[in-house]
């Protein structure tokens, strides 16, 4: 029998929840392991590097707040930030990196 370890948290998927959820289970202490197919593509983002936004700007803005590292990414790595809705009333305002 092979016995590759013990952990406490095994993330399946190193996308970007993956990497935040292994990012969070490791900065409490917990012994964790993050499986990928490949590590070439961790947090990868090949099709929209897109941040933020009327949906996901609230989502990032969880994250941001509970220890989360995609919004300091976006800010090391955008390429440009543009705010969206600006035609209508503030309140639907989103600004996207």
């Amino acid at each position: 029998m092979f016995i590759a370890g013990e952990y406490d948290v095994v993330v399946i998927g190193a996308g970007h929840a993956g990497v935040e959820a292994g990012l969070a289970s490791a900065r409490i202490g917990c012994r964790t392991l993050l499986a990928t197919l490949s590590m070439d593509n961790i947090a990868l983002m090949p099709c929209n590097p897109s941040i933020g936004g009327p949906a996901k700007g609230h989502l990032v803005r969880e994250v941001d707040a509970l220890g989360g590292e995609m919004g300091l990414n976006i800010d090391k790595t955008s390429i440009q930030s543009r705010l969206l809705n600006t035609g209508k009333g503030p309140a639907v305002h989103a600004l996207r990196a």
